[in-house]
């Protein structure tokens, strides 16, 4: 059973109020996804982000094969951290840690995450050339779009 860890960080000139509203909004998710992963929010994304909240995604993360994927957020703890755990979806394991803290000059963002893959030996087999870029490349993509959106450190 191989547990996998993606870490990433990133430092925005924004308050930190600006940071927790447009990162524990659900909404913003499609907003730094790709437009080619067809991220669509089906429920869940009606309020702002509390802890036992359900949200249910359709997304094609690969070879245009529309999946569903229901994550629920477990923690949150305002203007510091939330944590989202998959429920339902192509992952047998994800448990995704978002933290933010001010900085001199704006604010410092952290994910952290652990996955597992499906299909035991499989799943690690294509995991070096197929979900391990994927994911490094929706990350990047994410990093991008924030710089975009409200500059860099």
């Amino acid at each position: 059973m191989k547990i996998y860890t993606l870490h990433a960080t990133q430092n925005l000139p924004i308050s930190l109020d600006e940071a927790w509203n447009f990162l524990s909004n659900p909404k913003n998710l499609k907003v730094i996804t790709p437009e080619y992963m067809g991220f669509n929010i089906q429920s869940g994304a009606d309020r702002p982000m509390f802890a036992g909240q359900i949200i249910e995604y359709i997304v094609t993360p690969i070879l245009g094969i529309k999946t569903k994927w229901v994550t629920e957020i477990t923690h949150s703890v305002d203007r510091e951290y939330f944590v989202d755990e998959q429920r339902f979806g192509p992952y047998e394991l994800w448990h995704h840690k978002h933290f933010i803290k001010e900085i001199e000059g704006g604010v410092a963002m952290e994910d952290l995450l652990h996955y597992k893959l499906p299909f035991g030996i499989l799943g690690q087999l294509v995991h070096p050339f197929l979900v391990k870029p994927k994911l490094d490349e929706i990350f990047e993509y994410r990093k991008n779009k924030l710089v975009e959106l409200f500059g860099t450190i």
